[in-house]
């Protein structure tokens, strides 16, 4: 059986005319910012255009990935999936979504961290189970993924993405002498890392965290009035536009089967007593990652942020005329910066929100002037004034340097930059593309070095005892790897040693630096010695 054509299934093949290989973001603004992962949505609801609210579902998430979408709809008989690269805008029409009848419906936005942004590492996957065809939709990172493929691949199996995913669909495909339920949780004890799933057969949509809830799964349900169907999404911002009211969000190592029956819930640990997992939310969800109006663990996005700012302003003070934020994710925490310093807020930096994908390869000047297409600085407002610029993060600080020049040449006497998060020194291996370490500015140079690298006047970023106030939750309950080297989840040394080495030149000098004050590794042995005892050994 093929993996993405199973039988019994219909593709509807999407006509584009994209280069896959020249698919590029040309938002140069957001290289200097962790880059967003998947967004997974799906909807059991009986009498419900269950495809045309998966559009809607997935189009909310875009903000999660734009690099490819696709939606898989089932009838009961037949599955339907209709995927391609680009925008959610882009890929499916009217007819398209009228061409696909069912009334379980699964959809996915991707941004590609395991497996290249290429057309047939688009999802959902169609796989073999032991119910028949199932579609896969998966946000997150797997860190044994190349283990499992490798042993899957001695075995015979042959793979035809270079995703994560698949491996996922791959081991339920050896696993289909047993019950989906049996598979799933076999499934679990083989891999390690993060992934909230989205999942349906022909009559079940299933919804799957793993066991650290590494990234956000939420339920919700239709009204009455129209059946009370369930909705799962990634966020609770599209259970809105779905026409759901949120339930609960999906516990972590949970699977949540629902179809004519109700909801059926089971847990991994309480079926397989393996391991301990603590809870882990990516705390960067609450900083960047998702939309201002979403909630997590009871807390409302677009609030957190604010305090952040609020209690910001408190911990660094600044003598300054404005505030202003770096749109759009800095902009609640400047608000809150200026509330609680009693410094006028006011929009500084104007977003072009309709700069979104091209074909064209940017020559060097295009690059240099990448932030102006996408930022423009409101100089009546700026000139003359002392600016404090809140950003939500710094990553390798090229696009921030860019911004504080841009806003000096508008005519700012003075730039105050104030970070919502802590300083970014370590990469992720659960689904954020980022950097290898050697890459991350926080890494490398001092607080007063990064200073002086973005040309402003002063620098504070909140910390991390701040940052927990903020949000309002347990540090515990958070992985908070990117800011302290504490990874909940063991990562094997092979992966580690992609994102955490140094790396050297051409030269055989090391091409990493490191934080002022601190001698750093003496050779290649002390530093694996130090990626294995921070980094989750």
């Amino acid at each position: 059986m093929s993996f993405s054509f199973a039988k019994g299934c219909e593709a509807s093949a999407a006509s584009s005319a994209m280069h896959t290989s020249e698919f590029q973001d040309f938002s140069l603004y957001a290289e200097d910012r962790p880059q967003e992962e998947c967004g997974v949505f799906g909807i059991y609801a009986p009498g419900v255009d269950v495809a045309r609210r998966t559009y809607f579902g997935i189009f909310a998430l875009q903000h999660r990935g734009q690099e490819s979408a696709g939606i898989a709809v089932s009838d009961g008989s037949q599955m339907r999936l209709h995927t391609d690269m680009g925008l959610v805008s882009q890929i499916f029409t009217q007819d398209t979504l009228d061409g696909m009848p069912g009334f379980i419906s699964v959809g996915h936005n991707r941004y590609s961290t395991t497996g290249s942004s290429i057309a047939c590492n688009t999802q959902p996957l169609l796989i073999d189970s032991s119910d028949g065809v199932l579609a896969l939709a998966h946000n997150g990172n797997l860190v044994n993924a190349s283990t499992q493929r490798a042993e899957l691949e001695a075995q015979g199996v042959e793979f035809q993405t270079t995703m994560d995913t698949e491996v996922m669909g791959r081991l339920l495909e050896t696993f289909s002498d047993r019950s989906l339920e049996e598979a799933l949780l076999e499934m679990m004890r083989h891999i390690h890392g993060a992934y909230s799933l989205v999942m349906m057969t022909h009559d079940t949509l299933i919804a799957m965290r793993d066991p650290n809830g590494v990234r956000p799964l939420c339920l919700g349900q239709l009204s009455e009035s129209e059946g009370g169907g369930w909705v799962v999404a990634s966020e609770t911002c599209a259970l809105n536009v779905a026409g759901a009211e949120f339930v609960r969000e999906i516990e972590p190592g949970e699977i949540l089967f629902i179809n004519k029956d109700g909801l059926e819930s089971v847990h991994f640990k309480e079926k397989l007593n393996i391991r301990e997992d603590r809870p882990a939310l990516c705390v960067f969800e609450f900083i960047y990652l998702a939309r201002p109006d979403s909630m997590l663990l009871g807390t409302n996005v677009h609030h957190a942020r604010r305090r952040m700012g609020e209690i910001l302003a408190r911990q660094a003070p600044c003598e300054a005329d404005i505030v202003i934020g770096v749109p759009d994710s800095g902009l609640p925490a400047a608000i809150g910066y200026a509330t609680g310093s009693g410094i006028p807020y006011q929009e500084g930096l104007i977003k072009n929100r309709y700069i979104q994908r091209t074909f064209i390869q940017p020559d060097q000047t295009q690059r240099e002037l990448g932030v102006r297409m996408k930022l423009t600085p409101l100089k009546d407002v700026l000139e003359g004034k002392r600016v404090v610029v809140v950003e939500d993060s710094i990553v390798r600080g090229t696009t921030t340097k860019r911004i504080v020049q841009m806003i000096r040449d508008a005519g700012a006497t003075e730039v105050h930059l104030r970070i919502s998060s802590p300083p970014y020194q370590w990469p992720c291996f659960y689904g954020i593309d980022t950097a290898s370490r050697k890459d991350l500015i926080a890494f490398q140079r001092s607080v007063e070095e990064i200073r002086q690298y973005n040309g402003a006047d002063s620098l504070s970023y909140i910390s991390m005892e701040n940052l927990i106030e903020a949000v309002g939750q347990p540090k515990s309950v958070f992985c908070r790897a990117c800011f302290d080297g504490e990874y909940p989840i063991s990562i094997p040394h092979d992966v580690k040693y992609t994102k955490l080495l140094l790396g050297e030149d051409n030269a055989g000098q090391s091409n990493g630096l490191v934080s002022s004050g601190d001698p750093g590794p003496e050779s290649e042995s002390d530093l694996r010695e130090l990626v294995g005892e921070t980094a989750g050994a």
